[in-house]
C-alpha cells in the first residue's frame, strides 16, 4: 500500500449505501490502520465494514514497515512463531473493530463489523476451527469483530456451534445456491441454540459472502473450453444468476415461520456480501457492484475497486430481486452447454481452501522471517 487513497467523488457510493447495499474494505492490513486511513476510507467512500485475508497480510507485511515495532516486541520475547502470528492478526482485527466501532454503534450492530480468517489448515476440522474461533474472538474483544470460516462440510457445522457460542462468523467460499442453504440453516440452527442457551440473538452476527469473480472466471473458462460457440455475447453473467437464485432462497428463508420465531427474539438476517475482486485483479468487479444490488446486502471491494466504483459505476436500481426465473434460464443454458455448477462450486472450494493455506503459508513465512531481522 502506498500513499492514502482519496476517493475523487463519493457520490455513487452514496447512492449505494441509498440502495440499501453496504460497501466494505476487501483486504484490510496494518498499513491502512495508520494514519486513520481506513477512517477516512469511512468518511469519503462510506465503507461500513472490512474484510482481511492472509494474502493481504503477508503482502503488507514484506513491503512495509507498519508490523515492524509488534514485531520486535514479539522477536525480544522469543514467542513461537504461530503465536506471533495469532498475535499480529488479533491487533488488526482489534484496532479495525475499534475505528468502525461508531459504525457499528450508529447502525446498531447491522454494520461495523470486521473480519478475520482463522488458520485455514483446520478447515476440515470443525472442532478444532471452534477452538480457534473461541480463541480469536476472546484475543479480540470487541462485539464487531467477526472469524472468517470456509464453507465446506466441516466448516459449516464449526459456523453452527461458534453462533450457538454466541461468536459472530463470516461463512466464506459459498459457489451454489445448495451450499447457501446449508449456510442458511447453520445460522438459524446456531441462533436457536444460543437462544436456548440464553444468549441474547441480537448481538450474534452473521455474513454469507459468494465470491463473484472467481465463479465467473471459472465458468468462462470452461465454456472456452467447449470452443467458440458456447461463450455467451456477454461472458461474466453466470455469477450474477446464481446470485440472484441465492438472493431468492434469501427472501423465501426470511419468510419462513423458524425465522419468524427468531426475529421475535431481535435476530438480524444473516446479510449476503458479493466479493468482486480476485486475488488476480484486485479491480474488475465495478459491472458486478452495479450488477448486484437490493437492499440488505453487502459488497466486498478492494481499495482499487471502491475508486473505480466511485469514478465511473452508473446503478440502476435493485438488480437482484424478481430475477429468479431470468436466471433459472441462464443456469439451464449453461447446464445444456455442459457446465455443471455443482461440478464447478465443488472445484472453487477446493481451490479457495487451498489458496487461503497457500496464503497462510505466505503470512508465516513473512511473519518468521521479520521475526529473525525485526529491524528490517
Amino acid at each position: 500500500m502506498g500513499e492514502r487513497t482519496v476517493i475523487s467523488d463519493g457520490e455513487v457510493l452514496r447512492e449505494l449505501l441509498a440502495e440499501g447495499v453496504s460497501p466494505w474494505l476487501d483486504g484490510l492490513c496494518r498499513s491502512l490502520l495508520a494514519p486513520e486511513r481506513l477512517t477516512a476510507l469511512v468518511r469519503e467512500a462510506g465503507v461500513r465494514g472490512a474484510t482481511s485475508n492472509p494474502r493481504a497480510l503477508a503482502a503488507d507485511m514484506a513491503r512495509g514497515t507498519a508490523y515492524r515495532q509488534q514485531l520486535s516486541h514479539l522477536a525480544c520475547r522469543s514467542v513461537p512463531l504461530d503465536t506471533s502470528v495469532q498475535a499480529l492478526c488479533a491487533y488488526d482485527l482489534r484496532s479495525a473493530c475499534d475505528e468502525l466501532r461508531p459504525v457499528f454503534d450508529s447502525t446498531r450492530g447491522r454494520d461495523g463489523h470486521v473480519s478475520m480468517d482463522l488458520d485455514p489448515h483446520l478447515a476440515h476440522d470443525a472442532r478444532a476451527t471452534v477452538v480457534a474461533a473461541v480463541a480469536l474472538n476472546r484475543a479480540a474483544c470487541r462485539p464487531n469483530a467477526l472469524v472468517r470460516i470456509p464453507a465446506t462440510d466441516e466448516g459449516i457445522t464449526a459456523v453452527g456451534d461458534c453462533l450457538a457460542r454466541g461468536i459472530g462468523v463470516h461463512v466464506t467460499e459459498i459457489f451454489s445456491v445448495r451450499r447457501y442453504e446449508q449456510v442458511v440453516d447453520a445460522y438459524f440452527d446456531g441462533l436457536e441454540r444460543a437462544l436456548a442457551a440464553g444468549r441474547d440473538p441480537a448481538a450474534i452476527s452473521s455474513l454469507a459472502s459468494l465470491p463473484v469473480a472467481r465463479l465467473d472466471a471459472e465458468i468462462d473458462a470452461r465454456l472456452r473450453a467447449l470452443g467458440p460457440g458456447a461463450v455467451p455475447a456477454a461472458p461474466g453473467t453466470a455469477a450474477v444468476a446464481v446470485a440472484r437464485l441465492v438472493y431468492r432462497l434469501y427472501e423465501e428463508r426470511l419468510g419462513s415461520e423458524r425465522w419468524r420465531i427468531l426475529a421475535a427474539a431481535h435476530a438480524h438476517p444473516q446479510r449476503l456480501m458479493w466479493e468482486v475482486s480476485t486475488p488476480a485483479d484486485p479491480a474488475p468487479g465495478v459491472p458486478y457492484v452495479a450488477g448486484l444490488v437490493a437492499w440488505g446486502t453487502v459488497s466486498a471491494m478492494s481499495e482499487a475497486t471502491l475508486e473505480a466504483v466511485a469514478r465511473g459505476c452508473r446503478l440502476q436500481g435493485d438488480t437482484l430481486t424478481g430475477q429468479a426465473e431470468a436466471a433459472r434460464a441462464v443456469v439451464a443454458g449453461l447446464e445444456r452447454r455442459g457446465v455443471s455448477l455443482e461440478e464447478v462450486a465443488k472445484k472453487l472450494e477446493a481451490d479457495g481452501v487451498d489458496r487461503l493455506v497457500s496464503s497462510w503459508r505466505a503470512l508465516r513465512g513473512a511473519v518468521e522471517d521479520r521475526l529473525r531481522r525485526p529491524r528490517g
